[in-house]
């Protein structure tokens, strides 16, 4: 495993456990890989995630048995009609960074994808997100780019090409995920 993995991990909890989210960007590939991390937490992935009964009963529906804790992620990349505002009332390469003004706060994270570690709209996210207090876990290929100067937690692994960077993204996400379930919703862990 990727020798940052634990710190990313840590950092991940230390935010869920706090109340904070995580917010998500990338372009393109990276983009899909953002809707998929945000799959993975905002429901059950490996792990059964009941609601607690007292919220069953709030909601007072049966179908609500059926529903899962979730995890609070947003990602930067889903929204097209505040993407197009952005990009047309202020600038392109700020997409990601308008965003991470609104939504930001100390104590949350930022999950930053860039298989280069050089697309500008992910590296001015990262420097808005750090600036507002936010911790930075930079996703990237072997250089880390320009990315790597912004980011609290640097997760790069060794391939320079595009689509074997998003290939060894995808089992380390993964991997993200599967450890922050666990912590939080395995029934042993669970409070």
């Amino acid at each position: 495993m990727h020798p940052n993995f634990e710190k990313a991990v840590q950092a991940l909890l230390a935010c869920f456990r706090t109340g904070h989210k995580v917010l998500l960007c990338g372009n393109g590939g990276s983009a899909a890989d953002c809707a998929h991390i945000l799959g993975e937490l905002v429901k059950g992935f490996c792990q059964k995630r009941p609601l607690p009964a007292e919220q069953i009963a709030a909601i007072g529906e049966d179908w609500a048995r059926h529903l899962q804790q979730g995890l609070p992620v947003i990602d930067l990349t889903a929204n097209c009609a505040v993407i197009s505002a952005i990009v047309n009332d202020i600038d392109g390469a700020s997409m990601f960074a308008q965003q991470v003004i609104a939504y930001a706060a100390p104590g949350d994270v930022l999950i930053a994808i860039s298989t280069s570690g050089n697309a500008e709209n992910v590296r001015r996210a990262a420097i808005a997100a750090r600036a507002l207090g936010a911790a930075v876990i930079g996703m990237t290929g072997a250089t880390g780019g320009e990315l790597a100067k912004h980011s609290d937690i640097l997760l790069n692994v060794p391939q320079t090409q595009t689509y074997l960077v998003q290939e060894q993204h995808l089992p380390l996400y993964h991997a993200l995920c599967l450890r922050v379930e666990e912590a939080l919703f395995a029934p042993e862990n669970r409070a």
